[in-house]
């Protein structure tokens, strides 16, 4: 019941996503921050130092902190398998990595590189993959933002309490939402950049779940 419960969810936000893409508020809500002059808040420093530098550093002392502790246990961590230990430390780096591969292959550039808000390049779709915008490209999807939704994987390690994977669900989707929102200020993301790394995060963190119950023979797999 409980992996019923998680594929609707998926799907169910994977076709609110798809809404939003075809929505067309991209822009709209860019120009909320930006105008012909570009990004007030480019160049803040609590923008680019605290939420960017900053986060990106907790982030990656976190994963750190996770590696070393699905080796060598310490503090709740000693409560867990040592392949849920391993899944919560793997899940963030994938989720990561499946955000910054895709973000490579992009054709799509940032709100500050657009002509309506300062640059060069003209807006074109995400998916029109590889259709140049005359701007740098590799900025689909965002890649910040998976400093707080790449954790999202806690949540289902610890389906079992769930009080402490309320916790973790609602931590990451906080982080990443407000790492997110500062990089979609400073004219570095659209929202439906933020969006879709949410999205990726969770589905690496799901179907991590699944391979965990698929070689473990996790209960929540007979739920």
């Amino acid at each position: 019941m409980q992996n019923e419960k998680q594929g609707w969810a998926t799907v169910l936000a994977l076709g609110a996503l798809l809404a939003w893409d075809t929505s067309g508020w991209d822009v709209p809500v860019a120009a909320w921050f930006g105008t012909a002059q570009g990004f007030a808040l480019r160049d803040d420093w609590v923008m680019s130092t605290v939420f960017h530098e900053g986060g990106r550093f907790l982030a990656w002392a976190l994963v750190l902190a996770l590696c070393v502790g699905a080796v060598l246990p310490f503090g709740p961590l000693r409560r867990l398998s040592t392949a849920r230990r391993i899944q919560l430390a793997v899940t963030p780096i994938v989720g990561a990595l499946a955000v910054s591969i895709i973000k490579s292959t992009s054709a799509s550039s940032c709100p500050w590189d657009m002509h309506v808000f300062g640059g060069v390049a003209q807006h074109v779709s995400h998916w029109q993959w590889t259709t140049p915008d005359g701007g740098s490209g590799h900025c689909f999807p965002a890649g910040h933002a998976t400093a707080g939704f790449s954790f999202l994987g806690g949540y289902f390690v610890y389906l079992d309490q769930p009080h402490i994977a309320r916790r973790w669900l609602v931590g990451s989707l906080l982080a990443g939402t407000v790492f997110g929102l500062a990089q979609q200020m400073r004219g570095a993301h659209y929202t439906s950049h933020t969006l879709w790394s949410a999205w990726l995060c969770w589905t690496v963190a799901w179907l991590g779940n699944k391979l965990h119950q698929l070689l473990a023979g996790d209960r929540y797999a007979r739920a």
